[in-house]
């Protein structure tokens, strides 16, 4: 299946070197602040990351944020940052190499998305390590396949 026959909802995609893997799933709630919800794991190890898409204006863009660990319940800015791997804007990227911001869950899947600084972010982690992450994924992570 390509992308354009994939809701953003389900795609997901894979850095170029095997080593990751970023997984949308259905937020399913008109209420909810996020227009993406997604996990990223570190495959051949158990970490697995969670991830939000929110839209800001003034610009506009696709802000996302990715977490590992975070504690659940009422929690301080301190604690969400102390949990917090990358934070940034989320581009999505077609076969022509055309930039654009992700688009919410029930849009087309775009061909690739560009997390900038993401491979540095992990690198700087608390998951990088003998044993944890040992290959910083490129910013740039491409259609892999439609999840079920």
């Amino acid at each position: 299946m390509a992308a354009p026959d994939c809701r953003q909802a389900s795609a997901v995609y894979a850095d170029r070197d095997g080593a990751y893997e970023l997984r949308f799933t259905p937020i399913n709630s008109e209420a909810a602040a996020a227009s993406n919800r997604f996990t990223l794991n570190v495959l051949k190890t158990s970490i697995e990351l969670e991830g939000y898409v929110m839209p800001s204006d003034d610009p506009e863009r696709a802000v996302g944020i990715l977490m590992f660990k975070c504690p659940g319940g009422d929690v301080t800015g301190a604690d969400l940052d102390a949990c917090t791997i990358w934070r940034g804007t989320v581009y999505s990227a077609n076969t022509r190499g055309e930039i654009d911001n992700l688009q919410p869950e029930a849009a087309a899947a775009a061909d690739s998305i560009l997390l900038p600084g993401l491979g540095r972010a992990i690198r700087q982690s608390q998951i990088w390590g003998n044993g944890m992450a040992t290959v910083a994924p490129w910013d740039v992570l491409a259609f892999k396949e439609c999840a079920k």
